[in-house]
C-alpha cells in the first residue's frame, strides 16, 4: 500500500472520536460553505458543492447540517473564507504541503509559521514544491457489496489507475482529468464515496529512523488539527514499522 493510502487509513481510525469527527465536519463545512459561495447553492449545477455534499455524507454529518451550512452559503451573513497554501519542509527533509480555508490569513500565517518552527521545519516559498507532488483524484470506499474484482474492470475504463485494498476500504487512484469519469461511474454503480477529490500524491517518498519519523507524523497532525487548515500532505515513507506503531 503506497504511503498516502496508510496514512490516510492511520487517520481514519484516528477521526473515530467525537472530537476528531467534530474538527471533520468543520473542515467539512468551510468546504460546502466556500463552494456554494461560489457556485450557487444548487448541486445540480454546482460540481463543488456537489462533491462536498458527497463527502459530508460519507462522514456521516446529519443532512441538516448540510442544509444549514449551503442556507447561510449563499445568504448576506455568509462567511468570507480565502483559499491559501503553504509549502515547506519538516526536519529530515521532509516536503509539506499545507491546503487552508480561512476568514483571516494573518492568523492562519501566524499560526502556520508557529507550528514550523514549533516542530524544527522550516517555511519555503508557494510552488517550490511543485516538482514533488502531483494532483491526482482519489477515491475511498467501503469495501463490501461488490466484487472488487469486478469494480476494478468497470472502473479502468473510466480512468482508474491504481485499486488498492485494506480490509474495509478500497482506494482507488486516477489521474486528475479522469476525477469526473471515475466518479460519475461509481454513481452509476450505486456506490457512494466516503472521500473523494484531487490529493496531491508525492512522486517519491523519503525514509526516516522510526524517532524522526513520528515526529514528523506530530507535526502534520498539529497542522491537521487547526482550523485553518483542510488538507496537509507530506512524503514521508510510512513503513510498515511506523504503521505499526502508530495503530497501537
Amino acid at each position: 500500500m503506497s504511503g498516502h493510502s496508510k496514512w490516510s487509513t492511520i487517520k481514519r481510525k484516528k477521526g473515530a472520536n467525537d472530537a476528531k469527527r467534530g474538527k471533520i465536519f468543520t473542515k467539512i463545512i468551510k468546504e460546502i460553505t466556500i463552494a456554494a459561495r461560489e457556485g450557487g447553492g444548487d448541486p445540480e449545477s454546482n460540481a463543488r458543492l456537489r462533491l462536498a455534499i458527497q463527502n459530508a455524507k460519507g462522514s456521516n454529518m446529519p443532512k441538516d447540517n448540510i442544509e444549514r451550512a449551503i442556507k447561510k452559503a449563499v445568504g448576506a451573513d455568509a462567511d468570507n473564507y480565502v483559499e491559501s497554501s503553504f509549502e515547506g519542509y519538516a526536519q529530515g527533509g521532509i516536503a509539506i504541503f499545507a491546503e487552508c480555508l480561512t476568514d483571516n490569513n494573518n492568523r492562519t500565517i501566524a499560526t502556520v509559521r508557529s507550528l514550523f518552527n514549533k516542530h524544527g521545519g522550516k517555511l519555503g516559498t508557494n510552488g517550490s514544491l511543485s516538482s514533488l507532488f502531483d494532483r491526482k483524484g482519489v477515491f475511498t470506499i467501503k469495501n463490501q457489496g461488490f466484487s472488487p474484482e469486478d469494480l476494478e474492470l468497470e472502473l479502468i475504463d473510466a480512468g482508474a489507475q491504481e485499486f488498492e485494498i485494506d480490509g474495509e476500504t478500497v482506494t482507488i487512484t486516477c489521474a486528475r482529468e479522469d476525477f469526473g469519469n471515475v466518479n460519475k461511474k461509481l454513481n452509476e454503480l450505486g456506490i457512494e464515496p466516503e472521500d473523494a477529490g484531487l490529493k496531491r500524491i508525492p512522486n517519491t517518498t523519503k525514509k526516516l529512523d522510526l524517532d524522526s519519523s513520528k515526529k514528523v507524523l506530530r507535526f502534520v497532525e498539529s497542522l491537521e488539527d487547526d482550523d485553518d487548515i483542510q488538507n496537509v500532505y507530506h512524503n514521508l515513507e510510512i513503513t510498515d514499522e511506523l504503521e505499526a506503531e502508530l495503530e497501537q
